[in-house]
């Protein structure tokens, strides 16, 4: 269901039949949209889609629609800005009925409208550009990506074959990239160190993601094109980060990171994971993120399941029993499996916190365990629609992550043990999950865990100490 039947919409991923829908949201982007072609009073309508969705912790969606309530005045200026805030209020207000998460974070359609609306705004006041990751990862904290220690002599040596190579490929013809591609992945792969926050484990990992997509069965010609494109464009900023490192930094720079980062999320955020991207998605939740697995389909075939999702979300918002917490509706089915599999995981969760919190240790499985169950409870919650829930649960799986890789050691020497400095955050962080999940089962909306992340994100982003 679109508010403007008339209009194509093109969508990015498959909708989630069983999520929760804001329906404030939807009616107030409805009612927007209306008043926008009668040229009335739009900013009513969008303060109250911004509320629900802020109520809900559908963040990104959230940075959209204030990015509308913002631009939304600039419709009466030309035909031109007119049509564009119409066909945003419109994609943007589909896109929420949909009711994929995932969806809304990592859309290249949403984006290239939200960079879109910006650019009508830039022309009245000074805004910062936007990039992709202002609205894949917002409110998600960043892990520091390091760099290593390499000799100098080493260092130039790769740098100059890396800038060699580099201008090869974008200067040199198309039937000769593969050759240059193989040549970069091989300076990246002497540049890489073992510490999983590596900043060239994630740099291989996505640049090899993206050419491996665009190279898929059912991925158009523009989108493998715009891939390798993307490609190319991280290629050449890793030369900065050359620099970087020649000039004995410590850390990439976090911007990049977090370009670098949501741009390996994105496909597999918007169409799953198949087996033969394991090793990517390791590297996703070592970052704190999480995929759906999934057996890649061809456009067609998601077309087809489109349709038939929708009849489904239709039927079931007719028929199916729901319930309400606060401004989101669930389907009552997907509600009670969500609660049985989510007591599990808040069980190990806050015993895993408790532990570590007396003792100051925890041994790395332990954490990995720990991080293993933060990530299942913030993937259903995610496909329940339960936003906040979600993103605090992603957060604490990256915390005990962290805690795994970059524990320091136990005095006693005991292998395989660490000590965690900040231990009491993540048995903190876990409570008041737990506390989260019981308003969530007793019918009301959970509340938003602001200083549990805040907690967890001043934990995750603190600098560990490099050899050199």
């Amino acid at each position: 269901m679109t508010s403007r039947p008339d209009l194509p919409v093109p969508f990015d991923a498959l909708p989630n039949p069983r999520g929760g829908s804001v329906r404030l949201a939807e009616m107030a982007l409805t009612d927007a949209l209306h008043a926008f072609q009668r040229q009335g009073e739009t900013g009513a309508a969008l303060k109250r889609a911004i509320a629900a969705l802020h109520s809900a912790g559908w963040l990104p969606a959230q940075r959209f629609a204030e990015a509308l309530a913002l631009v939304a005045p600039l419709g009466e200026e030309s035909e031109g800005s007119r049509a564009r805030i119409a066909e945003s209020l419109a994609v943007f207000g589909a896109a929420v009925e949909r009711h994929n998460l995932r969806e809304l974070s990592c859309s290249t359609v949403l984006f290239d409208h939200y960079r879109g609306l910006h650019a009508l705004l830039a022309t009245h006041t000074r805004v910062a550009p936007v990039s992709y990751d202002d609205l894949a990862l917002a409110g998600r904290a960043i892990a520091p990506a390091t760099l290593r220690g390499i000799a100098p002599e080493r260092l130039a040596r790769v740098r100059a074959h890396y800038e060699e190579t580099l201008l090869k490929l974008l200067r040199g013809p198309a039937e000769e990239s593969a050759d240059a591609f193989a040549r970069l992945d091989a300076c990246l792969d002497e540049l890489r160190g073992g510490d999983p926050y590596d900043f060239w484990r994630l740099a291989t990992s996505t640049v090899r993601a993206l050419r491996e997509r665009a190279a898929r069965d059912g991925v158009g010609l523009d989108h493998a094109a715009d891939h390798i494109a993307d490609a190319k464009r991280l290629y050449a900023r890793f030369n900065l980060v050359l620099a970087d490192q020649a000039h004995a930094l410590s850390y990439a720079p976090r911007s990049l990171v977090r370009a670098t980062l949501a741009l390996l999320w994105r496909d597999f955020a918007l169409y799953g994971a198949t087996p033969e991207d394991t090793e990517h998605v390791d590297v996703l939740r070592d970052y704190g993120l999480t995929v759906a697995w999934h057996v890649a389909a061809t456009r067609a075939s998601e077309a087809a399941w489109e349709e038939g999702a929708a009849h489904a979300s239709e039927e079931a918002s007719r028929d199916a029993a729901t319930r309400d917490l606060g401004v989101l509706r669930v389907n009552a089915a997907a509600y009670e499996d969500f609660l049985q599999s989510a007591e599990q995981s808040i069980d190990a969760l806050v015993e895993r916190g408790t532990q570590a919190s007396e003792t100051g240790t925890v041994d790395e499985a332990a954490a990995l365990s720990a991080a293993n169950a933060s990530h299942r409870l913030g993937a259903a919650a995610c496909a329940l629609g339960l936003g906040h829930v979600a993103l605090l649960a992603d957060t604490l799986g990256l915390a005990w992550r962290r805690v795994a890789h970059h524990g320091e050691t136990h005095a006693d020497g005991a292998e395989g043990a660490t000590r965690g400095l900040d231990a009491i955050v993540p048995e903190r962080a876990a409570q008041m999950l737990r506390s989260m999940l019981h308003q969530a089962a007793a019918g009301i909306a959970p509340s938003e865990g602001r200083g549990s992340i805040v907690a967890l994100t001043a934990m995750i982003e603190k600098p560990t100490p490099i050899a050199r």
